[in-house]
């Protein structure tokens, strides 16, 4: 079983407290796994385990989801903000780490592994690359624009998940219930919400998406990597994709997921063990 620990970090005047999940042995190489845009460390409760034969593998809850604590500024809810938090838990664990990044997880790894001196050793991008288009990014604003609904029922809210999180992949009943469950933040009257602050997404109603260059940041690093592709993604173009591996990057495409792969199948856990494995 996990256990749950916490890491403060300083964003302007104030310190904050990220939660964090833990697999494994701490004497053992470390794996960093960072979540999507409005989910969990829990999400990466499959893979977590299984790389816990051999990692010391750390699933954080990003600031506003999950554990984590909220912020006071909604406009800091920005890729920026998390890097700092993340480099306070790289700081706290002081040794070289591995990273798996899902979307916005695999921004902010591409980010840190791009600074100097980073401790990022290998990268798995899940479904991120060095092109995002507009049209992707404003199918996420339109989805995250309408205020997250309550639902009546933790099997209300697992149909919201079925229905908005198909692109997942072909999931099966068992997956979905336990998306359910560590989605679901109860509320007073009995009901359910989503587990974020729904103040995430104010940054992104705020603005008028354009098509992101991270060219020069992926440029940047040299480290070993590792890109999952959802075939049918329509973030991670299948142009920006085979750019990337003629970059030098490793490759895998699961089939019938977009974006982006919920990385539970076994084949796919299969194939980060063995790229990380190689380090």
């Amino acid at each position: 079983m996990p256990s749950l620990a916490t890491v403060d970090y300083l964003l302007g005047q104030r310190f904050y407290r990220m939660a964090y999940l833990e697999y494994g042995a701490p004497s053992a190489p470390v794996v960093v796994c960072v979540h999507g845009l409005t989910r969990n460390g829990r999400d990466f409760a499959p893979l977590a385990e299984a790389l816990a034969q051999n990692f010391h593998v750390i699933c954080p809850d990003l600031p506003g989801r999950g554990a984590s604590e909220w912020l006071s500024e909604p406009m800091a809810y920005q890729p920026p903000t998390y890097v700092v938090a993340l480099s306070y838990l790289l700081a706290q664990l002081n040794k070289p780490v591995a990273w798996v990044g899902t979307s916005l997880g695999g921004i902010c790894g591409l980010m840190l592994a791009a600074a100097q001196n980073s401790p990022i050793t290998r990268l798995v991008l899940n479904d991120l690359g060095p092109h995002i288009p507009a049209a992707s990014l404003l199918r996420i604003r339109d989805y995250m624009s309408a205020p997250p609904p309550s639902f009546p029922s933790l099997a209300a809210l697992e149909a919201h998940l079925r229905r908005v999180n198909a692109p997942f992949g072909p999931l099966t009943a068992p997956q979905w219930r336990y998306l359910a469950e560590i989605s679901a933040r109860p509320l007073p009257d009995g009901s359910f919400a989503l587990h974020y602050d729904p103040a995430i997404a104010d940054p992104i109603r705020a603005t008028m998406p354009v098509d992101a260059d991270l060219w020069p940041i992926w440029e940047a690093v040299r480290i070993p990597r590792l890109v999952v592709r959802g075939a049918q993604s329509d973030l991670l173009l299948p142009e920006t994709y085979a750019r990337m591996l003629a970059e030098g990057a490793e490759g895998l495409e699961v089939a019938g997921a977009g974006h982006a792969p919920a990385l539970m199948d076994p084949p796919t856990i299969a194939r980060i063990q063995a790229f990380l494995h190689d380090a």
